[in-house]
This record gives C-alpha cells, sequence and structure tokens, in this order.
C-alpha cells in the first residue's frame, strides 16, 4: 500500500504561511521541507541578502556537502529570492522533488506576504517615531537636547548600535557633537572627519552614504569606524539647509540594512530636519517675545517708578533742607536714602530684565561678561571687561554672587551718571587686601560727570569692590 503523500503536503503548506514574522516564515519552509523529504539537513540562502537582512536559515546542525543533494530555487513574484538546499539522504526521489517544488512555490507566496507586513510594520514604527521627534522638538528644550532626542530616537528605530550627529566644522570637516548608544558615548562625541575624507563631499552635499562595513570601508576614515559594522549616514536637510548628518552604526557582525530601512531612515531624517529647523525658530520667536515683554517692563520701570521715586525723593530733600526741627530733618534723611536704595535697586532689576533668560553661563568669568553685555544695552556700548589671576579657580560662589551684585549696582549707577561714554571693568583675583589677606577686587571706571565739587577734575568714577578669597 502507498503512502499517501497529501495529507503531510497540505499541513506544510498550510504550515509555511501560519506567521507573518518573515524569518519566522523562512524557519517553517525549512523545517517543512526536512520533513517531506525525509532529509536530515535544510537550509534556505538568500539571494540578496540586503533586501531582507537575512542570508540563511536552515536546520540545527551545518549542510554537508552529501551526495544525492537536492536544490530548489524559491520565487517571490518575478525575482528569485532564494534557494532551499537539501541533504542528508542516501536519494532524493523525482517524488521529494515535486513535492518541494510544490512547497517552494507556496513558500514564495508566504515569504511575499510576510514582507508586505513586514514593510508595513516598519513604516509603521518609522512614522510614530518620526512623530514622537516632532512633538518633542516642539516642547521646551535646547538646541543641543534635540540633537540628542534626534539621534536616540533613530537608534532605537533602526536597531542600530548608536545614533550620531555631526555638524560641519569651521576647517571644512564634520564633526560627532551629539551620541547616544548603549554605554558612554564620551569617547565618541568630538570625533572628526577631516577634510579630504571621500565621504566628506557626499555629506556635506547632502547626499545619504550607505557603508556596508565601517570598519574596512575605504571611505571611512575616524577612529571609531573599527567598533562598527553596517551604516547609514543621513543629511539633516530643510529648505536647502544642512544641519549636519544623522549615522546609524550598526555592530560588526550585524545584519546590513535593507532597502525598506535606507528609505524610511531616509525620510525621517528629512523629517527630523524639519523639525528641528521649526522647532530652531519657535524658540526664536518665545526668546524674542520674552525680550519684548522685558524691555517693556524696563522702560515702564525707568519712565514711571524712576522718575517718580526721583521726583519724590527731590521733595524730600528739599523739605529737609527747610526743616529746622532735628527730629524731622534726621527722619527726612533716612526716607531720602531709603529712596536713593530704592531707585538703585529698581536699576539693578532693569540691567537684570536685559539679560536671556536661556543658556545662562555657568562660569564665574561667563557671569561677569554677560553683566557687562547686559549693560551694553542700556549705555549704547559695551564696557571693557579685564580679568586677573586664576579668577574661575579663586573666587567662591559666595564671594562671586556678592562680587556680581556690586557689579550689577556700578553699572546701574553709572548709567545714570551724565557724560558717560567709556566704563572699564576689572576683576583682580590676585588683590591684597588692606589686612594683608589675599583676595578678589572689582573696580568699575566710568568717565561721566561728577557732581562732587571737591573732585572737578573730570577724571570720572572709580568704584571699588573686595572681599578675601
Amino acid at each position: 500500500m502507498s503512502h499517501d503523500p497529501l495529507p503531510p503536503l497540505l499541513e506544510a503548506v498550510l504550515g509555511v504561511g501560519t506567521d507573518l514574522e518573515l524569518r519566522t516564515t523562512l524557519q517553517h519552509i525549512v523545517d517543512a521541507a526536512a520533513d517531506l523529504t525525509g532529509a536530515r539537513y535544510a537550509a534556505l540562502g538568500t539571494t540578496d541578502p540586503g533586501q531582507d537582512g537575512l542570508s540563511e536559515i536552515r536546520t540545527p546542525g551545518a549542510v554537508p556537502p552529501a551526495t544525492g543533494a537536492l536544490t530548489v530555487p524559491i520565487h517571490v513574484r518575478d525575482e528569485e529570492f532564494g534557494r532551499l538546499h537539501l541533504a542528508g539522504k542516501d536519494r532524493f526521489t523525482a517524488e521529494d522533488e515535486t513535492l518541494l517544488h510544490v512547497l517552494a512555490a507556496q513558500a514564495g507566496i508566504a515569504i511575499g506576504n510576510a514582507r508586505l507586513y513586514e514593510a508595513a510594520r516598519q513604516r509603521e514604527r518609522w512614522i510614530e517615531g518620526a512623530a514622537a521627534v516632532t512633538t518633542a522638538l516642539l516642547g521646551e528644550g535646547s538646541a543641543a537636547d534635540a540633537l540628542t532626542t534626534v539621534a536616540e530616537r533613530a537608534r532605537l528605530l533602526a536597531d542600530a548600535a548608536a545614533g550620531v550627529i555631526l555638524q560641519p566644522t569651521e576647517e571644512g570637516g564634520m564633526e560627532i557633537v551629539t551620541a547616544s548608544t548603549y554605554g558612554d558615548p564620551g569617547d565618541i562625541v568630538g570625533t572628526t572627519i577631516a577634510p579630504g575624507s571621500p565621504v566628506l563631499e557626499q555629506l556635506l552635499g547632502g547626499e545619504p552614504v550607505f557603508v556596508d562595513d565601517s570598519a574596512t570601508d575605504p571611505r571611512m576614515t575616524t577612529p571609531v569606524r573599527h567598533r562598527f559594522g553596517p551604516s547609514m549616514m543621513l543629511p539633516l536637510q530643510a529648505d536647502g539647509r544642512l544641519i549636519g548628518t544623522l549615522a546609524l552604526p550598526r555592530r560588526r557582525g550585524d545584519r546590513p540594512y535593507t532597502s525598506v530601512e535606507r528609505l524610511l531612515a531616509v525620510q525621517f531624517a528629512s523629517q527630523a530636519a524639519l523639525a528641528l529647523v521649526l522647532a530652531d525658530a519657535q524658540h526664536s520667536r518665545e526668546l524674542l517675545a520674552v525680550f519684548e515683554d522685558r524691555d517693556r517692563i524696563a522702560r515702564d520701570l525707568h519712565d514711571l517708578v524712576v522718575q517718580r521715586l526721583f521726583a519724590t525723593g527731590m521733595m524730600l530733600e528739599s523739605t529737609r533742607r527747610r526743616s529746622e526741627e532735628g527730629d524731622v530733618h534726621e527722619t527726612l534723611g533716612r526716607a531720602v536714602d531709603e529712596l536713593q536704595s530704592t531707585v538703585q535697586e529698581v536699576r539693578t532689576t532693569i540691567f537684570a530684565l536685559q539679560q536671556p533668560p536661556a543658556d545662562a553661563p555657568t562660569t564665574f568669568r561667563g557671569k561677569v561678561l554677560r553683566e557687562t553685555a547686559g549693560a551694553a544695552a542700556l549705555l549704547g556700548f559695551a564696557p571693557s571687561t579685564r580679568f586677573t589671576g586664576a579668577v574661575e579657580n579663586r573666587v567662591r560662589e559666595r564671594t562671586a554672587g556678592h562680587l556680581l551684585t556690586a557689579l550689577r549696582r556700578a553699572l546701574a549707577t553709572a548709567s545714570r551718571r551724565p557724560g558717560v561714554s567709556r566704563i572699564e571693568v576689572t576683576v583682580d583675583a590676585t588683590a591684597t587686601l588692606p589686612d594683608g589677606r589675599e583676595g578678589v577686587r572689582l573696580t568699575v571706571y566710568d568717565d561721566g560727570d561728577t557732581d562732587d565739587d571737591s573732585r572737578g577734575d573730570g577724571t570720572g568714577t572709580t568704584v571699588t569692590w573686595q572681599a578675601p578669597l
């Protein structure tokens, strides 16, 4: 009685199409081919590993060059997807070959469906990722945070070992400015592609570059290239403006990028670049709105509050001079002093309102320069600033805070003195105090007119503040 091969064949045909994940589908095909023919070994090799990111699927164990091996091609639509190899049987019959051809035909349909499902799922993930990046970039955050967001999201979407942002340098090369990796990216950031590199012309021209193996590709010249294998380098370009390049390298030995992944990554980079431009424009608009609001507040304070306080102080001063009673004289004196202090504090506040609300300097030197730059907005010219000694290391935070307060007040006072055309600010961290201790000394000189009749020499005004280190 002959064995009826139809039920096993039907079972195999139905089994290869039960899963829409491509790798699982290929494994079903290999296992079904071995079961149908009684072969001990089966393997499926793909014609173009780069298209699906797969090179070979096999049953457990290697495929030996056994006699009687059987090979059948698998076609997906009009192209050859790969070849199904069987071995480990004394003799393959014509019936085995017929069964294998039937299985291969069904396998081509199942592989085509799996490809469509895989591509749809990938597109959905990349579209969702691009939308998430756009939402994140249009929220709050600095420019550096925005680049990090793009690099990290792209790395996750591409299943890459790293997400890297490169930007053009003044020398004509490109430098890694942001990196997202599974470990510490510190040794990657700062790596440069020197001018003259073969890949540089394409990158600066806004063209994508696809690399099969970063470690061996002669176009790759960075010192970290030996860590990586397949890579995509994608332009971040919007409205003709090249923001930089997004690089997505995988580890050495990892599967290559498929044509679908390359297309989706290029589209993601284009949308991310547009989101970066929009985020930068939005940040500039918000910054301008803050500056305009602060400028309005400063004008209101100066035009209304300061004038009223000054007028009140003048009236009190006049009253004090006409008064003959000691108590009234003393009380009015204190009131005048308080009004003068209030005017000073308001002027200090006006200077503070001129400061940028974001990206504030963190170093002491930077904070001093920021104060003098803010004063330039009211003065119409920039004060000159000079530092002596290791101000960053020697001036403690508490002392630095007091010095900055004194600097604001001195600049505010100088701004309302008539005839000021030059201000010189000196911070000396090598000063010696009168008691012999080491200290820091702030000197603010302006060439404005003085109402001190005892001077009358036109030498300007010098304000000095000092404290021990």
